[in-house]
């Protein structure tokens, strides 16, 4: 995959104000021109091809939202900083720092920021993992035959 760091041995990391750390460079969250998403970043945290997985933080700004996708690999999410709400599947949750997120395959999902603050979180995947899907015009009906998730998705982008 691209973006990720070749295999580095450094045994620590100084945390940096504001969730960053040293020798960790702040990426654009995907480089893709649709506005499928708005005022996020991305870091790798770890990223080795002896591990099985990697750790990753995210970071949405106030009023910002990942990508409405799916994968055929599964994500845990750990939110350590800020509020927001996350749909998973059928069900909008709200989430808070500290909260545990498990985002099963093939599953949709989409993460937003409150306005008044960011949201942070850690997001482990597999290392070798594929790329995400974007929903179909029916799979958007199909989401939106639901009141609730039609309201949470309310505001997203035009694709």
């Amino acid at each position: 995959m691209h973006d990720r760091p070749t295999s580095d041995t450094t045994v620590h990391r100084r945390a940096r104000a504001d969730y960053r750390w040293e020798g960790v460079d702040e990426l654009p969250y995907k480089d893709d021109g649709r506005a499928l998403f708005k005022s996020i970043t991305r870091q790798i945290l770890f990223s080795d091809p002896k591990l099985a997985g990697e750790l990753r933080y995210f970071e949405v700004a106030p009023g910002g939202f990942s990508t409405l996708e799916r994968h055929e690999h599964m994500h845990a999410v750990l939110i350590l900083r800020g509020r927001g709400r996350c749909l998973v599947g059928r069900e909008v949750r709200e989430v808070a720092t500290r909260d545990l997120v498990t985002v099963p395959a093939m599953t949709w999902h989409q993460f937003r920021a409150t306005a008044g603050e960011p949201l942070g979180f850690l997001c482990m995947v597999n290392a070798s993992r594929d790329k995400p899907q974007l929903p179909l015009p029916d799979d958007l009906a199909g989401l939106e035959a639901d009141p609730e998730i039609a309201a949470f998705l309310r505001n997203r982008p035009k694709e």
